[in-house]
């Protein structure tokens, strides 16, 4: 469930806040536009929608030989709107790796080696993104397979039994961390209605029961895995005419499904909440997550988010120096928005050194943040965030499968790459006063939900 973090990274061209270098115009001159701020995503990206709804993205970028082609599914835990039933967007993350009539498992590998590619795949809230990375020679092979298991994947039952047994060992070693377990009782006791109620992995009861939902899983493979939740992003030693070209090839007899989901909006949180896992033998741990918003690439709130933890939890900030280096209290202390569909929550955790001490943490976490409130941040240490961010997000764009990871967010997040460029200009925007309208309005102890783990039969910070 975590989020990725391609690009902790944000930030439009300084370019959007250059001075005029010829100075105000004549009187009876017209009016000098200003400059539009040049776009933070530095390669040419090109797009085709094909009829049955398939977007096809092309990023040409100077790795000779090399090319990276993603689909983008968006569909994720988010999606799961019927009890008993979660857990399968993660499912199919496995179990697309089954085969068909025409490649099978074994003969999918094999395609895979002979072309020099690497093929993975991973699920969040959002979607499920699948991505291989080999010899950009080979591109048409590339399409060729990827298309035959999105539109024709066969398994039988003993099959999915088999693979969704699997799932379940992987919620099970995945719930010995106790980082999950409370990742976990978090998201369950923010949300009530909304599906980010459950994590990516789902609710055990219904991964015990998954070997019992074969049909269902073929409901579920119809719905969502159609051209119109789907996104083809292919980077690297590519040009667009031949994107394009095998893109019709091979996904134009896609057929378009009609599926919308019933997604229930959260009710406002009225009261904090509060969850605690009892283990004497895990270092103390406090998290803090504060109902956030949902992404847009029209609002400044995430960006001043985003911008308001980085600065709170710098190494050089004054609350880290003081609970981490000076008083040694935390081991560290961090925090930062989630970029999702719908909204989601701000997490802020330390790794406390004495379970004691975890009601004076919150604390002084809570102040810091009410200081945000009122005090504005110095307008200097803003534009040294802001430049950071963006040098941070600007070096990882250095390989094919990065440039596809950053993007491949954006369009899960809104279907189009270009809300990359029109996010990261609001960056240039956000003020001292932006960062206390976000602060006001989010870290408010009615959107809060505080997860401890620690020796006590509670936490201790109520």
């Amino acid at each position: 469930m975590q989020r990725l973090l391609l690009a902790t990274c944000l930030l439009a061209s300084p370019l959007a806040q250059a001075q005029n270098p010829a100075g105000p115009a004549a009187p009876d001159a017209p009016a000098t536009q200003p400059a539009a701020p040049a776009p933070a995503f530095p390669y040419p990206m090109q797009q085709k929608q094909l009829a049955n709804g398939l977007n096809v993205v092309t990023v040409p970028f100077d790795s000779p030989g090399l090319a990276s082609f993603f689909l983008v599914v968006r569909a994720g835990s988010r999606d799961e709107v019927e009890p008993g039933h979660t857990g399968f967007a993660h499912f199919f993350e496995h179990v697309m790796f089954r085969g068909t009539e025409k490649y099978s498992k074994e003969k999918y590998n094999n395609v895979l080696k002979s072309i020099g590619a690497s093929a993975n795949a991973n699920t969040s809230l959002d979607r499920t993104v699948y991505h291989m990375t080999g010899n950009a020679t080979m591109l048409e092979k590339m399409f060729e397979v990827e298309a035959d298991r999105f539109q024709f994947l066969k398994y039988p039952e003993h099959e999915f039994k088999a693979e969704a047994g699997a799932v379940k060992g992987e919620y099970t070693k995945n719930s010995a961390s106790l980082y999950s377990q409370l990742n976990e009782k978090v998201a369950d006791a923010a949300f009530d209605k909304h599906t980010y109620e459950h994590t990516t992995m789902g609710f055990f009861k219904d991964i015990v029961d998954m070997p019992n939902q074969y049909q269902y899983s073929l409901t579920f493979f119809d719905r969502f895995y159609r051209p119109e939740y789907t996104t083809l992003l292919v980077v690297g030693d590519v040009k667009a005419e031949e994107v394009n070209k095998l893109a019709d090839k091979y996904f134009a007899s896609w057929k378009r499904g009609s599926y919308t989901p019933a997604i229930q909006p959260e009710p406002a949180q009225t009261a904090p909440r509060y969850v605690h896992i009892q283990n004497p033998n895990f270092p103390p741990l406090l998290s803090l997550s504060y109902k956030g918003p949902a992404f847009s690439d029209q609002s400044k709130d995430l960006p001043a988010l985003d911008v308001l933890t980085t600065m709170l939890f710098a190494e050089n900030s004054p609350l880290y120096q003081q609970l981490v280096v000076k008083e040694q209290k935390v081991r560290f202390v961090g925090g930062s928005p989630n970029m999702t569909r719908d909204p989601y929550l701000t997490t802020i955790r330390a790794s406390v050194v004495k379970a004691e001490d975890m009601p004076y943490v919150k604390e002084q976490i809570t102040k810091a943040l009410d200081d945000l409130k009122t005090k504005p941040i110095d307008a200097k240490r803003l534009a040294d965030t802001k430049s950071a961010l963006k040098y941070s997000f600007l070096m990882s764009l250095d390989s094919p499968d990065q440039i596809a990871n950053s993007l491949s967010e954006f369009i899960w997040l809104t279907g189009n790459p270009e809300s990359l460029n029109r996010y990261y200009a609001l960056y240039d925007q956000v003020t001292p006063a932006d960062i206390q309208t976000v602060a006001k309005k989010y870290f408010v102890p009615a959107g809060l939900t505080v997860g401890t783990i620690g020796p006590g039969a509670t936490g201790g910070v109520q």
